[in-house]
C-alpha cells in the first residue's frame, strides 16, 4: 500500500492524517496537543506515525508536518511559532530521530495554500496564494505545485504588511503582537472584525454573528461588514499588484462569509495596477483539513 502521512501541530490538537495516491483519506485521528512540553510533542507525533503505520500494516512514503511557525534559514531553529515551546529547537532534527526517517515541516499556512493548489479550490492553476481568515491572517503562496518558503522563510505572510491606502482614523492602527501598529491582521482577523465593531460603541460579536444582524437588518453590523469588505479587498489587491496570483483561497474561520466571494472582486479593481482583475478569489474546498492534508503532500 501506498500512502503519505500528514500531521497538523495544533496549539490544542494534532491531528495525523494518512491519504492515498489519488488523495483518498485512508485514516484520521486526533489527541490533544501537550502544547507546553516540547518533549511531548515530539514523542506524540512519533506514536501517532507509529500507530497509523501499524493500523495501515505499512510504512509511510512521506511524512509531512504542518506547524504554526517556521525553521529560521539562519540558525536552523524554529522561529514564529504561537507554540512558544517550540521556539529556538531543532524540531526538524528531533522529529526524525523520533520518528526515524525524513520528516518535511512546514508553516500550517503554507500547507493550507499546498492542498487547495494540489485537489482543493486552487488545483490546475499556476500561482495560488492561499489566505486563513481566522485567529491570525496567514499566507501561503504555491507555484506550479511547490510551496515558495524564500530565502527568509516568510513568503505568504501578508497579515504583518500594514494595511495599505489607510482612511485617516484607522491610524496608526491597533497594537500587534509583533511590536507595530496597524497590520492587516489586526484588521482582517476574527478578533479583528469583532474589536473594529466595537471601537464603533457596539456589542462585541463574531463575524458570523456579525453577518446573520446584517440581513435582518442591523446597519450597524452591516458598516462593520462593508469596512471588513473594503480592507479585505486593499490588502488583497496590494498582494495582487505583487504576485499576480491565478486565485486566491479563503480559509478559516472569517472566510466562512459568503458574500465576500462576491462583494470583494467588485472593490479591488480600484486598487490593482491592472485595466481588469483575472485573479479569483474562492473558498478552501477542504475547508478545516486543508492544514493536515497540505502537510501530507509536502516534498523535499
Amino acid at each position: 500500500m501506498h500512502f503519505r502521512i500528514g500531521i497538523d501541530l495544533g496549539g490544542t490538537k494534532t491531528e495525523i492524517l494518512a491519504l492515498d495516491e489519488k488523495g483518498r483519506e485512508l485514516l484520521r485521528e486526533r489527541a490533544p496537543t501537550p502544547a507546553k512540553n516540547y518533549g511531548e510533542i515530539v514523542s506524540l507525533i512519533a506514536k501517532l506515525v507509529r500507530e497509523a503505520e501499524t493500523n495501515l500494516r505499512a510504512s509511510a512514503q512521506s511524512v509531512g508536518v504542518g506547524i504554526p511557525g517556521a525553521i529560521s534559514p539562519a540558525t536552523g531553529l524554529i522561529k514564529n511559532a504561537n507554540t512558544t515551546c517550540l521556539i529556538g529547537k531543532r524540531f526538524d532534527h528531533d522529529l526524525e530521530a523520533a520518528v526515524g526517517r525524513p520528516v518535511h515541516l512546514a508553516n500550517d499556512a503554507n500547507c493550507f495554500a499546498l492542498s487547495e493548489a494540489t485537489d482543493g479550490a486552487g488545483a490546475g492553476h499556476d500561482v495560488v496564494f492561499g489566505v486563513i481568515l481566522g485567529t491570525g491572517t496567514g499566507g501561503g503562496v504555491v507555484v506550479r505545485g511547490h510551496v515558495l518558503g524564500g530565502p527568509n522563510s516568510i513568503a505568504g505572510e501578508w497579515g504583518h504588511n500594514p494595511l495599505p491606502w489607510p482612511l485617516a482614523d484607522e491610524l496608526p492602527g491597533p497594537a500587534c503582537y509583533c511590536g507595530k501598529n496597524g497590520c492587516i491582521e489586526t484588521f482582517l482577523s476574527g478578533p479583528g472584525i469583532s474589536r473594529d465593531h466595537q471601537l464603533k460603541g457596539h456589542a462585541k460579536f463574531t463575524a458570523s454573528e456579525l453577518e446573520a444582524r446584517a440581513r435582518e437588518g442591523d446597519a450597524n453590523a452591516e458598516e462593520t461588514l462593508k469596512r471588513y469588505e473594503e480592507r479585505l479587498a486593499k490588502s488583497l489587491a496590494s498582494v495582487i499588484n505583487i504576485l499576480d496570483p491565478n486565485v486566491i483561497v479563503l480559509g478559516g474561520g472569517v472566510s466562512n462569509l459568503e458574500r465576500l466571494y462576491e462583494n470583494v472582486p467588485k472593490i479591488w479593481g480600484k486598487y490593482v495596477f491592472s485595466d481588469e482583475v483575472d485573479t479569483k478569489l474562492v473558498r478552501a474546498k477542504h475547508g478545516d483539513s486543508s492544514g493536515v492534508r497540505g502537510a501530507a503532500w509536502l516534498r523535499a
